[in-house]
């Protein structure tokens, strides 16, 4: 298989998700997956104030490492550059601990993958317009972070409902 990019390059190994965005097809739902096994062994057993601050720098350092690495392949948002589909992921997981308080059992997580995937592919107003009129590691990254803001907005809708559905119970909620 023959892609433009150096796996030799820190930037381009992590932009292409350690190799899981050069999965076809679908790499960006290939992307998410790897984000979600990593969020599942490793991210979610940090504390919240930890695994928030990770999150937070790998949105921001993805804004460098997507533009650096789709320039340096000559290709604005290639598909296999999937480190906006990571963050996105974690994001959506982070809005919805915000509203746990802790971190989410297996059934929120794959609610958060499906609801990420769903926003990212379909691209409602004003994510579709963003990704078509924004360039570089900005552009990359923005669509991806705001599906990440619908999905978990709807996420923790889902979390509020199941909670007041629950109320009478003594089950833990989240």
């Amino acid at each position: 298989m023959t892609h433009p990019f150096r796996l030799n390059n820190p930037l381009h190994l992590a932009a292409v998700g350690f190799g899981s965005g050069l999965i076809k097809p679908a790499p960006g739902t290939w992307g998410t997956l790897a984000a979600a096994v990593i969020y599942l062994l490793l991210l979610s057993r940090l504390p919240l104030p930890l695994f928030w601050a990770l999150v937070l720098a790998s949105c921001v350092m993805g804004v460098y490492l997507c533009g650096k690495t789709a320039s340096d392949i000559g290709v604005h948002d290639h598909g296999s550059i999937v480190w906006d589909e990571f963050a996105g992921y974690w994001l959506t997981i982070t809005l919805a601990t915000l509203l746990a308080g802790q971190h989410l059992h297996l059934y929120w997580q794959l609610g958060a993958f499906v609801l990420f995937r769903l926003f990212d592919i379909a691209k409602p107003w004003p994510i579709g317009w963003l990704d078509r009129k924004l360039h570089g590691g900005l552009g990359i990254m923005l669509d991806d972070l705001l599906a990440a803001l619908y999905a978990g907005g709807l996420l923790c809708l889902a979390m509020l409902a199941y909670q007041h559905w629950l109320l009478s119970d003594s089950r833990v909620l989240f």
